[in-house]
């Protein structure tokens, strides 16, 4: 079955995680995506990751989870020849993306009012830490520097443990997923040619739209509130025999059941208790009289009945524990490659979370080594091999 992205190019010219991990679910979806990086150290991504091993190969953990399926190829565009190069490829491509600061490629001399003039078809995806103008225009930016300036730290944790950082690259990750939404949109302009601006703090912001809303509207500053959910009780993550349950009792009816199958339907008659507004005042109360009876058994077995009788329920896994599930296992959300180059071994990886036709989309083709498809790439320019050969010497490729 063809993909959506079949027959589109993408040149990615990003490092780290929020431009892969944008150019990774284009990959997934069809496109040709075509990774140029630095000659002689590529995304810095290569180098990161729990197994020091891999770093030196220049085959990181970090690079292996989001770059499947992509063609490497490895240009100095600070080179005359290396931009050169590089230009003849931007006339075969559909989308550019980078993250560089804002500024770095028109210093090079490939911004997008250069590259549009040789591809006025062009879609240019530029992701920063804070848009291509503004006060903040050139601070730098990582992902916990987003965290922070977002306002999620403020609001992550409880009242003890506020601010406190997202237990993953939150920021990156929503970037990404932000610029392949806007490229993917972008393709289907009429006529096709745009220049997408990605503020991965406005795109944290914008996911933000229930706490930003609360204040905009109703004046209320959004605060820590640890495991609870602030808009109903009894919902959030209650203690069970030997771990956590999260239980989202959010409508009346789901109270009632959830009482009932506790043995507890005396609170209905409390006052305290009465309404969903007297449960939010209530909230810590109410926790300890429901986790006096869920401390007597595993919150695995209360999930099961629960979720059986109509009250949303989970017991709160570990990310191995979840990646073992057959809801997961059994889905294709994880995908396999054999003997991968430059690692020596098996891998898995994440796919998407997207499901095409009953399908998650996967790739044919592993992480790239560094520069593996030089000979593929520039060859199809019309270069020949004697060439590559000199401009290898030279440092431009």
């Amino acid at each position: 079955m063809p993909k959506p992205l079949d027959g589109i190019r993408v040149l990615d010219l990003t490092n780290v995680l929020a431009g892969p991990f944008c150019c990774h679910h284009l990959a997934h979806l069809g496109a040709e995506v075509v990774k140029v990086e630095a000659v002689g150290r590529g995304d810095l991504a290569r180098q990161l990751g729990a197994d020091p091993d891999l770093n030196a190969k220049g085959m990181g953990v970090s690079f292996l989870a989001q770059n499947a399926g992509k063609k490497s190829t490895t240009v100095n565009l600070k080179h005359p020849k290396g931009k050169a190069l590089f230009l003849k490829l931007v006339e075969t491509a559909d989308v550019v993306v980078e993250n560089f600061r804002p500024g770095v490629m028109d210093r090079l001399g490939v911004g997008y009012e250069v590259l549009k003039g040789l591809n006025p078809q062009l879609v240019y995806c530029a992701i920063s830490g804070f848009g291509q103008d503004g006060p903040w225009v050139h601070r730098p930016a990582y992902d916990q520097i987003i965290q922070g300036a977002s306002g999620i730290m403020s609001i992550t944790g409880d009242g003890e443990s506020a601010p406190l950082r997202v237990g993953y690259p939150l920021a990156d990750t929503v970037g990404g997923v932000t610029a392949a939404f806007a490229i993917a949109a972008a393709l289907n302009g009429k006529p096709r040619g745009s220049i997408i601006d990605v503020s991965m703090l406005e795109s944290v912001l914008a996911t933000m739209g229930w706490v930003v809303s609360n204040y905009l509207i109703a004046g209320v500053e959004p605060t820590a509130q640890g495991n609870e959910n602030p808009t109903s009780a009894p919902s959030g993550a209650f203690e069970a025999l030997g771990g956590l349950i999260n239980i989202a009792a959010n409508k009346d009816e789901q109270w009632v059941l959830l009482t009932d199958h506790l043995g507890l339907a005396a609170l209905r008659d409390r006052p305290e208790y009465a309404t969903r507004e007297d449960r939010k005042r209530n909230r810590l109360a109410l926790k300890a009289e429901l986790e006096d009876v869920l401390k007597t058994r595993p919150a695995r077995d209360w999930a099961k009945e629960l979720n059986r009788i109509g009250v949303p329920s989970g017991a709160v896994l570990t990310v191995p524990e979840v990646l073992e599930m057959p809801q997961v296992a059994e889905r294709g959300f994880l995908n396999s490659y054999s003997d991968v180059p430059g690692v020596g071994r098996d891998i898995w990886v994440a796919t998407t979370g997207i499901k095409l036709d009953g399908a998650s989309p996967t790739v044919d083709t592993p992480p790239p080594v560094l520069g593996e498809h030089n000979d593929m790439i520039w060859t199809e320019l019309g270069l020949s091999l004697e060439e590559l050969d000199e401009l290898k010497k030279d440092g431009v490729i």
